[in-house]
This record gives C-alpha cells, sequence and structure tokens, in this order.
C-alpha cells in the first residue's frame, strides 16, 4: 500500500471523528452531559458504544497475531473477552446502575463509607487506565509506521491529540456518538476485505486453509504449563472485565437497570460477530503470511493480507479500510478510557466541575502517551491480558463483594485491592525483567490471575470479618437500593 492511501485513511477517520465529536459539543452543557451523558443514552446507542471503546488494538490487530503464532490457544482471548460481559450481565450491569454513582471511586465511597477506600479505588483505576491506553498506543505507532512509513511516535502521538479534541469538545455524550461509530466502521473495516479475499480464493479455486494446514497446530497434547496458561488467561478475562473502567462508566449512562441488562444483552451478540473476523484473518495468515511470526511482527497480520492477495487498486482500497478500521480502535479504546479517568481524577482533584474535567482529560493523556514513547511491544493482545489480570484482582474483587455481600467493610476492600495490586504488579514486574533479561519466565508469573485473583478474595474477605472496622450503618438500605428493579419502586 503507497503511503498516500494510508495518509488518506488516517485522515479520513480523523476527519470523522472529530465532527462527530464537534456534533456533541452543540448538546453538552451540563456536568451530567460530560460524566454520564445525562443518562439518557439508549442500550442499541450504548451496545454500539461499547462494542467501540472495548474492542481496542489487542481485539482488531492482536487475536489475529495471535492466532498466527499460538494456533487454538489464542482462541482464548476472543472467548474470554466476550464471556466477560456475560459476567457483567449476570453480576454487576443493574446493580451498578442503580447505585447513582459517576466513577467506580464514587461507588467505593457510597457501599463503604470511607474515603480511605475511595482514594485507593482511585489510583487503582487510574493505574489500570494508563496500563491499558499505552497498547492502544503501541498498536497505533505499528500501525501509522506501517502504512506511512512515519516514525512510530507520530502514530502515538496523533492518537493523543484527537482523543483529547474529541473528549475535550464534548465528553460522555460526544463520546458516545464517536465510539457507536467506531464500532461499526471497525466491524466494516474487517468484514469486507476478509470477504472479499475468501471470494477470490473461491473463485480461483485456491484452498483458503493451504489444504487444511492452517490448522495445524502442532498435533501435541497440551501440558500442565498449557492447561494452567489458559485456565488463568480465562479468569484474568472473565474477572478482569467486571473491573475495567472505561467498559463500567458506560453504565451509569443508561437510564435505568433494565436498559443496563439490555445493553449488556445486545453487546453480547456485537462482540461475537465481530471476533468472527479477526480469527479468520489469523487463519488465513498461517497459510499467506507464516514469515511475520518468525520476524516478530504477527501483529501486522490485519494490516498487511489484503495487499498479500489482491494487486494494485483494490488491493490498496482494501488495505485503506483496515486501516481506517485499526485506527479507529485506537481512537475508541482510548477516548473511553481517558474519559473515564478524566472523570476519576475530576473528582478526586478539581471538584468534579467541567472546567477541571478538561483539565484533567490532559493529565490522563500525557502519562500514557510518555510510557508508550519509552516502551515498545509488539505482543497487543498478551500485553493487554496483563491488565485484565491486575484489574481482575484489584477492581474486580471490590465490586463483586460490595454488591453481593453484605459484611464487606472498608478495611477489608481496602486490603484486598492492595494485597491484588501487589501481587499481580509484582508478578508483571518480575516477569518483565526476566524477559527482558533473557531468562525464561515461569507459566506462573507470565499468567499470575489463578492465584492472585483467589489470593485478593480471600484476603478481603478474612479482613472483613476479622480485621478492624464494622460493616456501614447504611449498608442495607443501599444493597436494596442495587438490587430493587426500578419498576417495583415507582407508585
Amino acid at each position: 500500500m503507497s503511503p498516500g492511501v494510508g495518509y488518506a485513511a488516517l485522515a479520513a477517520v480523523t476527519a470523522a471523528t472529530l465532527l462527530i465529536g464537534a456534533y456533541g459539543l452543540r448538546i453538552s452543557r451540563t456536568t451530567g452531559d460530560f460524566y454520564v451523558a445525562s443518562r439518557t443514552v439508549k442500550p442499541w446507542w450504548n451496545a454500539s458504544a461499547i462494542g467501540g471503546e472495548y474492542l481496542s488494538a489487542a481485539s482488531f490487530l492482536g487475536v489475529a497475531g495471535l492466532v498466527l503464532v499460538s494456533g487454538a490457544d489464542a482462541l482464548w482471548f476472543p472467548i474470554g473477552y466476550t464471556a466477560g460481559y456475560l459476567m457483567l450481565l449476570l453480576f454487576v450491569a443493574a446493580p451498578l446502575r442503580r447505585s447513582g454513582a459517576y466513577t467506580v471511586p464514587d461507588f467505593a465511597r457510597a457501599r463503604l463509607d470511607s474515603l480511605p477506600a475511595r482514594r485507593v479505588t482511585s489510583l487503582l483505576v487510574v493505574a489500570v487506565g494508563w496500563l491499558y491506553i499505552v497498547p492502544q498506543l503501541h498498536g497505533a505507532a505499528l500501525t501509522v509506521g506501517l502504512t506511512t512509513g512515519l516514525p512510530g511516535w507520530a502514530g502515538s502521538a496523533a492518537v493523543v491529540v484527537i482523543v483529547c479534541l474529541s473528549v475535550l469538545s464534548g465528553g460522555m455524550r460526544s463520546i458516545t456518538f464517536v465510539q457507536a461509530f467506531q464500532y461499526w466502521l471497525k466491524l466494516v473495516a474487517l468484514a469486507v476485505p476478509v470477504l472479499f479475499i475468501l471470494f477470490r480464493l473461491g473463485a480461483d479455486g485456491v484452498s483458503w486453509t493451504n489444504g487444511g494446514a492452517a490448522f495445524d497446530f502442532g498435533g501435541h497434547s497440551p501440558g500442565a504449563d498449557s492447561v494452567y496458561r489458559n485456565i488463568s488467561l480465562s479468569i484474568a478475562l472473565l474477572c478482569g472485565t467486571l473491573g475495567l473502567p472505561h467498559v463500567l462508566v458506560r453504565f451509569y449512562t443508561n437510564p435505568d437497570g433494565v436498559s443496563a441488562r439490555r445493553t449488556t444483552l445486545i453487546v453480547l451478540g456485537l462482540l461475537s460477530v465481530f471476533y468472527v473476523f479477526p480469527t479468520l484473518y489469523g487463519i488465513l495468515g498461517r497459510t499467506y503470511l507464516p514469515g511475520l511470526a518468525a520476524e516478530g511482527n504477527a501483529d501486522a497480520t490485519v494490516l498487511l493480507l489484503p495487499a498479500q492477495v489482491f494487486d494494485g487498486a483494490l488491493g490498496d482500497l482494501l488495505a485503506a479500510l483496515v486501516t481506517a478500521g485499526a485506527f479507529a480502535a485506537f481512537l475508541s479504546t482510548s477516548s473511553g478510557l481517558i474519559v473515564s479517568l478524566a472523570g476519576v481524577i475530576s473528582q478526586e482533584f478539581f471538584r468534579g466541575s467541567v472546567s477541571g474535567f478538561r483539565t484533567a482529560t490532559l493529565l490522563a493523556a500525557a502519562v500514557p502517551l510518555g510510557l508508550a514513547l519509552l516502551t515498545n511491544t509488539q505482543a497487543l493482545a498478551g500485553s493487554v491480558g496483563m491488565v485484565f489480570a491486575f484489574t481482575a484482582s484489584t477492581l474486580c474483587p471490590l465490586l463483586l463483594l460490595g454488591i453481593w455481600w453484605r459484611r464487606l467493610t472498608a478495611a477489608g476492600a481496602v486490603c484486598g485491592m492492595l494485597t491484588g495490586a501487589v501481587l499481580c504488579g509484582g508478578a508483571i514486574v518480575a516477569g518483565g525483567v526476566l524477559s527482558v533479561s533473557g531468562g525464561s519466565t515461569p507459566v506462573w508469573l507470565e499468567q499470575p490471575a489463578a492465584w492472585t485473583v483467589p489470593a485478593a478474595f480471600a484476603v478481603t474477605v478474612l479482613v472483613s470479618l476479622r480485621g478492624p472496622g464494622s460493616v456501614p450503618a447504611g449498608t442495607g438500605r443501599f444493597l436494596a437500593r442495587l438490587h430493587t428493579p426500578e419498576r417495583a419502586l415507582r407508585p
């Protein structure tokens, strides 16, 4: 693909994002508009927006790259990403909407009546958000470098500038419109090229699986390490989804708990359709781009495959469409994360005002940009998977026990979150050090969720039962509000 085509694709996505964001500015005036879109977002719009922000670089590029490299084991990622929303539907979506909170720290304060619990939750939300934004910026660097020839830092910086302009223009209401558009753009950008490829191969009588060789994943029986890795990854993805701040804030924008549940059901359908296509790209990549795995550039499979199959203008057009979808993925996920982080930072340090929200937006974007410029990774899905493990070990116990267990105390919640942060964060750092030094990383450090998540839950429960402090006086009333359907409260 020529650089001109790459520039055109990126410019088109940027223009559409800013124009839709500008439209949001016209109808965003109040604090409620900026934080939760005044709680008026309908299920279809909200579900599309959730799909837009949830389907990140790891989904758009990373899943295909993992299928190329790891074969069937990589399918645990799309399964876990989607099944995590089933957990949200069953345990979190409606109660969280009924809590009346703007952010996850607001929920912690309301449930536990504790300022320290709120502060710890705020720090963890910010840490999770920053860690999640960095892979998006790495993906942008990869995409811009491949399609335009510009240095990678230009892609990272471009995403941050565009996201900040979009968020500053209209807050949550503006971003809702942008992300809903970007979900459908990403779906079309993946589906159209891969369908063209399959039709072309079928017309030419060429086997798109190379006579079945694309499904040859080694033929070996899974060992204990492989079984542990898959179980631990599943725990991380299932429980980590419950604590993602940019996902949770979406449920505050629904009008009521019924809408929150309906939104989650629609999201399950949208995600299930979407993940068919990265999987197809990975299988096709095993046939037509097998060298990418050896080069350590597997995440480029989606970007390079259309031009590998088609020559000339059609190949350039399909490659441009994929590039536009990839850039939309980075923009939409980064937008959702920065909105959620800006809400938390603004509430904690700028009294929750609209001007404070805008200042917090710049702070929320600057730190991950610095981290992205100082680091480099090509394993997008793997790096996002570690963020899920960290979230599952910290925020998930607070939410599940805070919603479903009456005896949770502030001391238990704080100790559990800190335990998960120390154990999982330590495992991530230790694994990174071993990887950089050239040593082999033990599987229990590579995928720590299988032991860090149970440890965090155990500490939370034990300290709540035996530690200092007591259950807040208003707990019964608060839990009744979380679990009473809105229709039962209407006269």
